[in-house]
């Protein structure tokens, strides 16, 4: 049985670090990719401070993303690539790091509390196959080394995950 160990006041990359340990054990031994999703999504809400919202989108198409498991209130279902934070990451291949998402040209409101958003796109052998996406009710919640520590959990959780084979 896996339990969350809190992560004490430290600095943000030791705080990164923390939950990447605890994310690798976490999905250890699972190779269900909705699953890990579910779970990874579950620990980085819990864990992470000032976030709203917490989860994955899929590629279901060339051109569609579909929710995914998730953490916080009902989301968009369907965002097309190319649209949004998380379309835009996909359409790039690149991760998204948002200070405002009133700024952001085409955001779309799945919640109109969130102020910043931070995606990080989720690749195996063949290409981006879907992103990892988090909101906050605070403008500037997120920064690079957040970026960094987020695309950490990402490759740890396409490592850990069936997606590659």
């Amino acid at each position: 049985m896996f339990a969350t160990k809190a992560i004490g006041n430290t600095d943000k990359a030791a705080f990164h670090r923390e939950l990447a340990i605890q994310l690798k054990a976490l999905l250890d031994d699972e190779r269900d990719s909705i699953a890990n999703a579910a779970n990874t999504a579950a620990l980085i809400f819990e864990m992470m401070p000032d976030l709203n919202w917490a989860g994955f989108y899929f590629l279901q198409s060339d051109d569609e993303l579909v929710l995914g498991p998730f953490q916080g209130k009902p989301a968009c279902v369907r965002i097309a690539v190319g649209k949004g934070v998380c379309g835009t990451a996909v359409d790039l291949g690149m991760s998204m790091l948002v200070k405002d998402v009133h700024d952001f040209p085409g955001h779309i409101a799945c919640d109109a509390d969130s102020r910043s958003e931070l995606v990080v796109p989720l690749r195996d052998n063949d290409g981006v196959f879907g992103v990892l996406d988090l909101d906050s009710p605070l403008p500037g919640r997120f920064d690079k080394e957040d970026q960094a520590g987020v695309e950490q959990l990402a490759a740890i959780y396409v490592a850990a995950s069936s997606w590659d084979e």
